[in-house]
């Protein structure tokens, strides 16, 4: 599965993947403007136009890259499972994704709500999770 900028610069190959992730964190929200609509893509990611990509280490667990010619976002990668989460937006609109997770839920502000009936994790769940896993 194929993910690209607005400008094709850079282009993300990656498993085809259909899970859909929605993040209401604060970073996230700032980052985008809104929800961060992510597919989970593990570690196994090519990235072809590498040159062209900025990255930025927005914690101290993980970096956010964009496009240095379009400013198109990238990825948020995890940096200590090398995880790549990877806007929804980037693939083809052919691809059907599913709404599974929603993320920092007790972050979100009240100015917009999701239909779908996903699993919602609050900000002490989500650390909580990671923290088992990175133990």
């Amino acid at each position: 599965m194929d993910g690209k900028c607005l400008c094709g610069a850079i282009t993300i190959r990656t498993a085809d993947k259909t899970s859909l992730e929605g993040c209401h964190c604060g970073m996230c929200r700032r980052w985008g403007g809104g929800p961060a609509l992510s597919v989970l893509c593990g570690s196994d990611v090519q990235i072809d136009g590498f040159e062209r990509l900025k990255v930025y280490k927005s914690s101290e667990w993980a970096e956010r890259a964009f496009c240095s010619e379009c400013g198109t976002h990238m990825f948020y990668r995890l940096l200590a499972t090398n995880e790549y989460f990877v806007p929804a937006g980037l693939f083809p609109n052919e691809i059907e994704f599913e709404f599974k997770e929603q993320i920092f839920i007790d972050r979100k502000p009240s100015y917009y709500e999701f239909a779908n009936q996903t699993l919602k994790m609050t900000e002490a769940e989500v650390f909580a999770k990671f923290a088992s896993i990175h133990t």
